[in-house]
């Protein structure tokens, strides 16, 4: 469970279902917008995504951008309305600590300023690493996080280490200012409550995906 999500909405009152429908309305927006269509609507939306078209209304209201009747929204307004929404238009500074495969491949990764995430700085404690560049940022000596860190002003981590090691470099991040950290170990982190913490465990991920197969799997087998 991410302890920063504990609750069903965030401060803002955005519950975070819509927080996480947000970037699939924006990525199928822009599908359409490379297609040349400039107006669609929420019923059409709702189909092309399973979503109820209610919802879709709801979600798309906190982007503050409304629909015409009998023509719907304008793909780019919404698009630009996600973006603004969402930060993508916006360049957040973060560190990334821990380049091992799964640090380094995101390091390589292209795409992350598309999602308004810019890792300007990698660490480890790895003197093979340090000295490196991984894609076009450098790896640094850990010792070397809680300075940059305040000089910065990060307040964005990225969290790849062993799992084991996890909870210590994580309250290091945020003895370093670090107020929001991406949680990418299997690891339940215990910090202050002022410190937003978003798990992405891909191990959960896995199991769920494992065990629906085999429900449905066995679920054949029965209807047989």
């Amino acid at each position: 469970m991410d302890k920063s999500k504990n609750k069903s909405k965030t401060k803002t009152g955005i519950p975070e279902p819509t927080l996480r429908r947000m970037p699939v309305y924006m990525f199928h927006l822009k599908g359409l917008r490379a297609k040349g269509v400039m107006n669609i609507s929420a019923p059409q939306i709702g189909r092309d995504l399973d979503y109820d078209a209610t919802q879709v209304v709801k979600d798309l209201s906190y982007t503050g951008v409304t629909g015409k009747p009998r023509i719907g929204y304008n793909t780019y307004e919404l698009i630009s309305g996600l973006e603004e929404f969402l930060g993508y238009n916006r360049k957040n500074e973060a560190f990334l600590i821990g380049t091992g495969k799964l640090g380094a491949a995101l390091l390589s990764y292209q795409g992350m300023e598309e999602f308004g995430i810019k890792v300007i700085a990698a660490f480890d404690n790895d003197t093979k690493k340090i000295g490196t560049q991984i894609g076009a940022v450098h790896v640094l000596g850990l010792d070397k996080f809680a300075d940059l860190s305040n000089r910065l002003h990060i307040s964005i981590g990225i969290l790849t280490v062993p799992a084991e090691v996890a909870q210590k470099v994580a309250e290091l991040m945020v003895k370093a200012g670090i107020k929001a950290i991406w949680n990418l170990t299997p690891t339940y982190l215990k910090l202050p409550d002022h410190v937003i913490v978003q798990n992405t465990t891909m191990y959960a991920n896995m199991a769920v995906l494992v065990r629906k197969l085999y429900d449905q799997e066995s679920q054949l087998k029965e209807n047989q």
